[in-house]
């Protein structure tokens, strides 16, 4: 199950970097990129719906199985790194202007 989730969760990574590089900024025409001197490529209004459609799908995709892994890999065996450590208790106090590292030669 985790690794059916992994490949959908790579699938909607680079389907996400690919439709966000495809999409125009504010500024640019993607009908110029292809020497087309129209306003659009796809219509007027059809490219930027079809296209925020598609990314706000794929966002979504993305956010579930990150979810969903983040649940799946959680349930692991537990350790610690401090695991065998002994608690050791401190026997003096530091005393103010002594450095407890010793001196350097």
């Amino acid at each position: 199950m985790a690794t059916v989730t992994l490949l959908i969760h790579l699938l909607a990574c680079i389907a996400l970097i690919f439709i966000v590089l495809v999409q125009r900024g504010k500024g640019a025409d993607l009908g110029a990129a292809f020497g087309g001197s129209s306003q659009a490529v796809f219509g007027t209004t059809g490219a930027t719906s079809i296209i925020h459609k598609i990314t706000v799908i794929v966002a979504a995709v993305f956010m579930i199985t990150s979810i969903g892994l983040t649940l799946m890999m959680g349930r692991g065996v537990k350790s610690s790194v401090m695991k065998g450590m002994s608690n050791v208790p401190v026997t003096g106090k530091a005393q103010p202007g002594k450095s407890p590292m010793p001196p350097k030669k």
